[in-house]
């Protein structure tokens, strides 16, 4: 894989491929604020929030994505990448939080907040709440768009806002390094690289690996809605510290990762459910193959597709080493855009499904913060 070089200008920019995904299933959405990234830390102690506020400044001037926003000539987006970098180019709201009916409130306000659609096109698509509950008991919110953060960013987010109000509170000048490129750089990139024999070689290995995909029919206690709905609930529960130990261990044995063991074994279940022995499940990977994208917030997350076959008398043991091989090889082709497979593949389409599975598995492992 090339480097990456820092060679644009402020200005404007091609969207990378998963922005093209988020700008055109925003617009399919309807600006639902379903691609709303929130993020809610409870603030413990004095809080200086002109020190809070020059924080965020600095992490805006210091990612160009935190100031782009997606207009588009004849229905075609672009990156436009705003060289302003004075304070208050992101909103901020502040709001006491009473003692009485306070945290229903309070929980009332984050939800709103965190559904509120962002305008891709206007901007700006970071949006910072405080919510005071004493002296010495805050709530910060932060909301970003999908197009300009994920998972990963969320963490690099936390970790630089925590040593730039640091820094900033005694006095001090950033101890961040600066950045060697930024988002807009990556995106030229990726429209460059990504293109006649590499691009060839990633779609040959897909069509390969996914010919002849049937769908994952579960049974369930409803028939299917004919459009997705995204209507749906959350149930919780917690693996205790033996079971995730043997899980680990058994890896080990195997030469295996946590996830590869955890899919196996998800594999299994759905097999087990549907009665069916072509099991594909997709997986999203943090896309960031080279070390100087670890430090940038954006978008880069892709989506993967790892498919099994449980026929014949298969051990758990066989299975886990044929999910090793298979994973193996989707990360080595993992540069591939979910849409443009799709786009290649065409499969039926049907608006009740996603195309090519139906079922994701993710590990959370992106690195954090306290």
């Amino acid at each position: 894989v090339p480097p990456i070089e820092g060679v644009s200008a402020e200005g404007t920019a091609p969207l990378s491929f998963a922005q093209q995904r988020l700008w055109f299933l925003e617009r399919m959405e309807e600006r639902s604020g379903l691609y709303n990234m929130p993020l809610t830390l409870e603030l413990a102690g004095r809080l200086d929030r002109d020190v809070l506020r020059r924080s965020l400044d600095a992490m805006v001037a210091r990612h160009e994505v935190l100031r782009t926003t997606f207009p588009d000539e004849d229905g075609v987006p672009f990156q436009a990448v705003s060289p302003d970098t004075s304070p208050g180019r992101w909103e901020w709201n502040e709001r006491e939080v009473g003692d009485e009916g306070g945290e229903e409130e309070l929980a009332e306000l984050l939800r709103a907040e965190a559904w509120r659609p962002f305008d891709l096109a206007v901007g700006p698509l970071l949006r910072v709440g405080l919510f005071r509950r004493s002296e010495k008991d805050h709530v910060l919110q932060v909301v970003m768009h999908h197009t300009v953060s994920d998972g990963w960013s969320v963490g690099v987010f936390r970790r630089e806002l925590s040593a730039l109000y640091t820094a900033f509170l005694a006095g001090d000048p950033s101890p961040l390094p600066p950045l060697p490129i930024q988002y807009s750089d990556y995106s030229v990139w990726q429209k460059e690289w990504l293109q006649g024999e590499v691009l060839e070689g990633q779609l040959g290995y897909w069509r390969e690996q996914l010919a002849g995909l049937t769908a994952l029919d579960l049974p369930t206690d409803r028939p299917r809605p004919p459009v997705q709905s995204h209507q749906g609930g959350t149930h919780s529960l917690r693996l205790d510290s033996e079971l995730t130990a043997g899980l680990r261990a058994l890896g080990r044995q195997e030469g295996s990762t946590l996830f590869m063991t955890l899919l196996a074994a998800f594999q299994l279940l759905l097999h087990r459910y549907s009665g069916q022995v072509d099991i594909a499940v997709g997986t999203p990977i943090a896309g960031r193959i080279r070390s100087e994208l670890e430090g940038l917030m954006g978008m880069f997350v892709n989506t993967l597709v790892v498919r099994s076959d449980l026929s014949g008398d298969l051990s758990f043991r066989e299975l886990l080493g044929q999910v090793q091989d298979t994973s193996l090889e989707a990360q080595a082709h993992q540069d591939l855009p979910f849409e443009k497979l799709v786009e290649e593949l065409q499969p039926q389409r049907d608006l009740s499904r996603n195309p090519l599975f139906q079922v994701m598995l993710a590990l959370q492992n992106a690195p954090d913060v306290e």
